[in-house]
């Protein structure tokens, strides 16, 4: 199968690639950012996929997959760009695979689609709305991309679809949203909270993003590993030390002594459980987590010790 990876030079698509190499499938990979050292075996093209240049190669190549992880957080990039990337660029991927015959996509999203919220139920199934927008306009742009992705499903019945929601994930060390909170020697919650977290090893990611190619899965399927675990128990086993604040406090604090960045709105992300059911995409693929709780953290705590060590 040829497949065609956007976001290719991101830390979890290279590995996707050279898994999907080495399991004999023909892998090409475009991104606007460089990849040194990419195998020579994959095809690699350094471009936005917004651009013209980019639809060029869904005509020449004509991949029969597409996996598109070419989205970005709010805290990579900010305001209009990200939107522009998030929106502008999911539409023209889809676009582009209408157009040039593709007959498999999958779009890589994020389970904070569903908010964190004091009145959200604890497992969200795949079928629920997502909520308190309102709280973190920087997720906006991310949950209508997700969004758009799924009308797929009605709008090229002739494409197979595929909606992923991945929760956190942690690699050696790894890259991501909760990588980069858990990179200081200190890590705050908020007083009186300690909400689940469902982490995905890295390595778990790419064996769920190759199954969901191989068997042609068409749908929305939440993705996560291990049985969510409490934020203060993440912060410990990393090797990292909680520092319990008032929400007030934190909020004035957060980029401050050595505390990661996080916007105000994005508090009630450590304060209330994004929980995912996961039981239609483990049907439907077979998935099994390798790296449970106590091995994902030490992977992780061991790649990436402390500050100043």
């Amino acid at each position: 199968m040829r497949v065609l990876i956007l976001g290719i030079a991101g830390g979890i698509a290279r590995k996707l690639a050279t898994r999907l190499l080495a399991s004999g499938h023909e892998v090409l990979g475009l991104d606007a950012r460089p990849w040194t050292g990419a195998p020579r075996s994959i095809e690699i093209h350094r471009m936005d996929v917004r651009k013209r240049a980019a639809e060029d190669i869904f005509r020449r190549r004509r991949p029969d997959a597409v996996v598109h992880m070419a989205t970005v957080t709010a805290f990579s990039l900010k305001g209009g760009e990200r939107e522009r990337i998030n929106l502008d660029g999911t539409k023209a991927v889809f676009d582009h695979c209408r157009d040039h015959g593709v007959k498999q996509v999958l779009f890589v999203g994020r389970h904070t689609f569903y908010g964190a919220a004091p009145d959200s139920l604890l497992y969200h199934t795949e079928d629920e709305p997502p909520r308190a927008l309102d709280k973190v306009p920087e997720l906006a742009d991310l949950v209508a991309a997700d969004l758009y992705a799924a009308t797929a499903l009605w709008r090229f019945p002739e494409m197979t679809t595929a909606v992923l929601r991945l929760c956190y994930t942690l690699g050696a060390p790894g890259t991501g949203t909760l990588v980069s909170f858990l990179r200081g020697r200190r890590v705050p919650m908020v007083l009186g909270y300690d909400p689940l977290f469902q982490v995905l090893q890295e390595e778990d990611v790419v064996t769920a993003l190759q199954l969901a190619l191989e068997k042609r899965i068409r749908g929305i399927f939440n993705v996560a590993g291990p049985p969510p675990m409490p934020l203060s128990v993440i912060i410990r086993e990393t090797g990292r030390t909680p520092i319990p604040l008032p929400s007030t406090l934190l909020a004035w604090l957060l980029g401050r002594i050595g505390l990661p960045t996080l916007s105000r709105g994005a508090l009630d992300h450590i304060k209330y459980p994004i929980v995912a059911d996961t039981r239609q995409f483990r049907e439907a693929t077979g998935f099994q987590y390798a790296y449970d709780e106590g091995r994902l953290l030490r992977v992780f705590r061991e790649a990436a010790p402390l500050p100043g060590r």
